[in-house]
């Protein structure tokens, strides 16, 4: 009796045991801030990259020059999102730690390092962008909707709608405030 307990716990022991595949159940970012490099070039002119910090999972939005215009959107813009582009969304596993200086720094760093990264296959971003109420700035209102995560592979991580992805602020040029 004593060793058909022993071999039937062993069994369940093995077979429960992780495998070390790497498991991502959910996506969680929705207390996390948008942040933006301050120091970039006037959104306008370059691509965009916002992202948003989990500990050690980022989520990182890379958007055409032309998606974020200093200008009041009187309709939703809508890009597609691709492993291509323009539109990328990107989902990074961190070895320690993330903070805003590994996007942000003149010189790339080398800690922490990627664990894994997983590309977006399809998805939508919609943009609004309203003046604010004071008329000194834009704010661009920023949702995904539909993200495909698929891993190497190709197993479907999940479906992420982020109803409030962020909103990003730029300034109204002077000689344009009203």
């Amino acid at each position: 009796m004593l060793k058909n307990l022993v071999l039937t716990f062993s069994l369940l022991v093995f077979f429960a045991c992780d495998d070390g595949d790497l498991q991502i159940e959910t996506l969680d970012f929705d207390s996390a801030n948008i942040e933006v490099c301050d120091d970039n070039p006037v959104m306008a002119e370059v691509a965009n990259v916002l992202f948003k910090l989990n500990d050690t999972e980022a989520l990182i939005l890379e958007l055409p020059a032309d998606a974020i215009l200093n200008e009041v959107s009187t309709t939703e813009i809508e890009r597609t999102v691709s492993a291509s582009g323009p539109a990328k969304v990107t989902y990074r596993i961190f070895s320690d730690q993330v903070s805003n200086d590994y996007f942000c720094s003149d010189i790339p760093l080398t800690t922490p390092t990627v664990v894994e990264e997983i590309i977006a296959e399809g998805g939508t971003v919609f943009i609004t962008t309203t003046l604010s109420s004071d008329a000194t700035n834009y704010e661009h209102s920023i949702i995904l909707s539909g993200i495909s995560l698929v891993t190497s592979e190709n197993d479907r991580i999940t479906d992420l709608s982020i109803n409030n992805f962020g909103t990003v602020t730029t300034a109204v040029p002077v000689e344009e405030e009203l």
